[in-house]
């Protein structure tokens, strides 16, 4: 069995997930794309982490595309991409508990002023804040796949009202109405690309929380930071950006009001994620059903 691995990998990257197909999928053999095009007749699935565009083409027995990310805005926007192939995104239970964790983290900080603190501590300020209790702090979370299904039922777990929303599901304007907290887990689609904007933050109550975990392309930069300088957003917690790294000069660096992740809310763990991988190759090689399809007209 031949399969080929293409992607943008950190260093050390590339090893780590070789290593772990190893053990998950002993029977393949991974190639490069260098190696692909030269037996491109014999391979079979490509297993891949945002490739660059047209590395895809000219494998005629490609019968699965196997996404390593949850998200596959990326893939989807290169024209290349084969059609008629089946893709498929990573759901991760090891990578859905992190996130669920870093969601969570968020709002007892929002909560609980623990961004305040910091601030306080760095200018040498001691003032204790008002305590709310968890059920007085209402939670929104953008996303229902399993990451905000994942991440929902971990913070309602302690104690916090939780209410979920789905692009194609109810209005969006009176649970935004009611929520102090929100946490975005939304694909990135035509539909939801800058749905954090200043409408959205007018919708709030003032001075709410916004946690960014999804993609940066959901937040309009420039209305976040109009909505934070006015006090109609408290604070936000961002993860991901339009551009990563996240620019210098950029103003969230330095905001005091805002705290700022590189994109480290949930890394898809090789040791479980090449597990899910290796079932779905198997599956696509044996014709039988395979496990979260990417449904390419919505997007995710």
């Amino acid at each position: 069995m031949k399969l080929l691995l293409s992607g943008s990998f950190d260093p050390g990257e590339e090893a780590e997930w070789r290593a772990a197909f190893a053990a998950a999928l002993p029977e393949a053999e991974l190639l490069s794309p260098a190696e692909a095009r030269a037996c491109a007749n014999e391979v079979q699935a490509a297993i891949v982490a945002n490739p660059a565009p047209g590395s895809l083409q000219g494998l005629p027995r490609l019968k699965l595309i196997q996404s390593l990310w949850a998200g596959v805005d990326r893939l989807l926007a290169d024209p290349t991409l084969p059609a008629e192939v089946p893709l498929a995104r990573m759901v991760d239970p090891a990578m859905n508990a992190a996130m669920a964790e870093t969601a969570l983290w968020a709002v007892l900080a929002l909560h609980r002023g623990f961004f305040t603190y910091a601030r306080q501590q760095q200018a040498g300020l001691w003032q204790p804040l008002p305590q709310r209790r968890a059920d007085e702090v209402p939670v929104l979370v953008l996303g229902q796949g399993q990451m905000g299904r994942t991440a929902a039922a971990r913070i309602a777990q302690q104690g916090y009202p939780v209410a979920g929303w789905r692009r194609d599901g109810s209005a969006l304007a009176p649970l935004l109405a009611r929520a102090q907290i929100i946490i975005n887990l939304l694909p990135l689609t035509a539909d939801t690309r800058g749905l954090l904007n200043a409408g959205f933050f007018a919708a709030l109550p003032r001075g709410a929380g916004v946690v960014n975990l999804a993609r940066g392309a959901h937040v309009v930069d420039e209305e976040l930071l109009a909505a934070l300088a006015s006090g109609q957003v408290g604070h936000a917690v961002l993860d991901v950006f339009h551009t990563e790294p996240l620019p210098a000069p950029h103003p969230y660096w330095q905001h005091p009001q805002v705290t700022l992740l590189p994109h480290a809310a949930a890394a898809t763990d090789p040791r479980s994620a090449a597990q899910v991988a290796a079932a779905n190759v198997r599956a696509a090689l044996a014709g039988q059903p395979l496990a979260n399809l990417v449904e390419r007209k919505r997007g995710y």
